[in-house]
């Protein structure tokens, strides 16, 4: 069972809509994900049009691959680097702490995610 930043049972990110490397709502480490799917972000209106402008357009919708298009306030397990570099730039969406895969802190150190959480 994967476990979250906070050392508890991985919670969903989101079922509607349903993401995940394997479209199961969860940030779990899936063999051949290349892009590492594993931090659950509540997406903003800039982290999009960040994320657009690197060639990732998370906005459009693309039916022929089930992808809606994300709306600010849309939850999405996004690519840790991808996360990291919005990070970097002062464009990075909330982080949902007890969604977030413990992988993710390979890379980010738990002290930034928490600057970063969702505040529910």
């Amino acid at each position: 069972m994967d476990e979250n930043v906070l050392g508890e049972p991985l919670k969903p990110c989101s079922t509607d809509p349903t993401t995940g490397y394997d479209r199961s709502g969860y940030c779990r480490v899936v063999p051949g994900d290349g892009g590492r799917h594993h931090l659950c972000a509540e997406m903003t209106e800039a982290f999009l049009t960040f994320t657009r402008a690197q060639g990732n357009d998370l906005s459009t919708p693309r039916p022929e691959f089930g992808f809606p298009g994300l709306e600010p306030g849309d939850r999405w397990c996004l690519c840790v680097a991808r996360w990291v570099e919005a990070h970097e730039a002062g464009r990075a969406p909330p982080v949902v702490l007890e969604a977030t895969n413990e992988a993710v802190l390979e890379d980010v150190p738990l002290e930034t995610l928490r600057e970063q959480a969702v505040e529910e």
